[in-house]
């Protein structure tokens, strides 16, 4: 574990969730080739993969605003998809587009679609008593949905969303308008995240003590241990 501010006493618990709590089964591409074969198109998976990460690197960062934006971020979204298929299918009709976009933003939070990180119910069941714990995503409503279809969502006590709070990961505001709302000292929350931007030197520059999830080299199990043997510090190593 790495951690960048002085040492505390941890009293909150955030976490990421993609790649942290539960990942995608299966590659981006694959869910959108699922989808278009829903609305009547053949589209190529791997075509659709390389779209949608040229599609995301694109998609500017965007200012905090005071409150939650507009519509939970779905315009964000539609916006990412049209530019997904413009590269891999550019004659497409509006009404195809205003389909697939449809049901890609459903597909997104059905059951089934995410998977739990073996380690992770367990870890949350161990930690829940002793911290209070919390979701924090570069997300929007749907996240809800996908921690309850998990079985996890029980384990937190907050879920913080991007499109709710008004402020996106790597902006450190994220972190800070979070921990405000539980009425800890920020360097008494711990921040569990698997992104060196986003996650670590985020919640660092906001003033939370950081873990560094690296799988598969650690695991949410290797946070327990640290909690349990070597409360983290500032002067913490990997």
């Amino acid at each position: 574990m790495a951690t960048t501010n002085k040492q505390a006493s941890v009293k909150a618990i955030f976490f990421d969730a993609v790649g942290t709590l539960f990942y995608l089964d299966g590659t981006v591409g694959r869910h959108y080739a699922l989808v278009a074969n829903e609305v009547g198109l053949a589209l190529d998976p791997d075509q659709l993969d390389r779209a949608f990460y040229s599609a995301w690197q694109q998609m500017p960062q965007r200012a905090a605003i005071d409150g939650p934006r507009e519509n939970d971020d779905k315009g964000w979204w539609r916006e990412l998809v049209d530019l997904v298929l413009d590269q891999v299918a550019p004659s497409l009709s509006e009404l195809d587009h205003d389909n697939f976009f449809e049901i890609a933003y459903e597909h997104f939070a059905e059951a089934g679609v995410w998977a739990v990180y073996p380690e992770v119910p367990d870890v949350l069941r161990e930690l829940q008593p002793r911290f209070q714990l919390a979701v924090i995503s570069n997300f929007d409503g749907r996240l809800r949905f996908i921690l309850e279809h998990l079985s996890i969502s029980k384990f937190f006590r907050h879920i913080f969303i991007s499109s709710e709070i008004g402020a996106d990961k790597p902006d450190p505001e994220i972190y800070r308008r979070a921990v405000g709302l539980i009425g800890v000292k920020r360097n008494e929350v711990l921040h569990v995240g698997d992104d060196s931007q986003r996650d670590w030197e985020a919640a660092s520059t906001a003033g939370l003590l950081v873990f560094q999830l690296n799988r598969p080299r650690n695991s949410l199990r290797d946070l327990l241990t640290t909690l349990t043997t070597n409360p983290p510090s500032r002067e913490a190593t990997a």
